[in-house]
């Protein structure tokens, strides 16, 4: 076949160029991420200890938002249970207050059950633009590259799926879950949903989550003013009654079918998903693609614990970005 016979179809772009217009404060926030008191602040070191309990139990020594900033400076600097219990006992001295440091095995316990602060959110009637993507997290194995090279056994390769909700307008993850591999993306939408309060005018999503069941369950949430932005599949075709009573959907498709995906991309606002798929982006470089917990409940704490972290650093500030040419 001739190189050109398809070059009709070929879309080229000219290469855009953008500039970031708050460097000054952009840089500050990087800075202010590795600041301890940005994580260790006073409040917490006030609650460190647990209140006494009423049942007739003993009362546990820590209290959750002393396991939680552990947990959390381990997320941040990447550190085993054993080092992060060394960077606390560190920390006290340095701050000039007298706490007990829980050790690994405290924290690795109470991770199971961990119950983290709720953030107070700022009452908003405005309805949200909503995102979800999903990725995966490694938890046992040899990488890609080890497997290939030295042909190691794949049998205890093993993941984790990460969903995360996305706010476009403030950037923030306003719901996130972890489930087993083999759960679909469609399947852990209700959860999903079920985190947060608020209407949302705007639901964006891959390919993944195509298909009646996820719609019928946001218009039963959201009522009918939501617009769900989901791609149809390449082979996708329009429904008998499109011509009388045209669904969302069968819009989509007949757009896609007249001017080109991308073009429908651009005019139905799905090139926003971008923002979700950068955001998973930034949770493997931040917070790293593998899981260190080996026990599924610990995974899903920390999973947590690095939501909480992305939100964090958002509000310390993020770059602004406006086209240069």
């Amino acid at each position: 076949m001739p190189h050109k016979f398809n070059a009709t179809r070929h879309h080229k772009f000219g290469r855009k160029r953008y500039r970031v217009t708050n460097w000054a404060e952009y840089n500050e926030s990087l800075r202010r991420r590795g600041d301890l008191t940005i994580w260790v602040t006073n409040d917490a070191l006030k609650q460190w200890r647990a209140p006494r309990r009423s049942t007739p139990r003993g009362p546990p020594a820590y209290s959750d938002l002393a396991i939680a900033t552990s947990l959390t400076l381990r997320a941040i600097y990447k550190l085993p249970l054993r080092q992060t219990q060394g960077l606390m006992r560190s920390i006290a001295p340095l701050m000039g207050v007298e706490i007990p440091v829980p050790d690994f095995s405290t924290l690795s316990r109470r991770g199971q059950s961990l119950k983290l602060p709720e953030k107070p959110r700022i009452e908003s009637t405005e309805p949200i633009h909503l995102t979800v993507d999903s990725t995966g997290l490694k938890i046992f194995g040899e990488g890609e590259w080890q497997q290939n090279k030295h042909e190691t056994n794949p049998k205890r390769r093993s993941w984790r799926k990460l969903h995360l909700g996305l706010d476009l307008a403030s950037g923030e993850i306003m719901c996130s879950d972890l489930t087993p591999d083999n759960v679909g993306d469609p399947t852990a939408l209700p959860g999903l949903l079920d985190q947060f309060e608020g209407s949302v005018l705007r639901f964006l999503a891959d390919g993944a989550y195509d298909g009646s069941p996820t719609r019928n369950r946001l218009t039963a949430r959201f009522g009918d003013d939501v617009e769900i932005v989901i791609p149809p599949p390449t082979n996708a075709v329009l429904t008998p009654n499109s011509l009388n009573d045209p669904s969302p959907r069968n819009k989509h498709i007949s757009q896609i079918q007249d001017h080109g995906r991308l073009a429908w991309q651009a005019s139905s606002g799905y090139n926003l998903h971008i923002r979700a798929e950068a955001q998973i982006g930034r949770w493997k470089v931040v917070i790293g693609p593998k899981l260190s917990s080996r026990i599924f409940d610990n995974q899903k704490t920390e999973a947590k614990i690095g939501v909480h972290v992305l939100n964090r650093m958002t509000e310390l500030g993020c770059a602004r970005f406006e086209c240069a040419g």
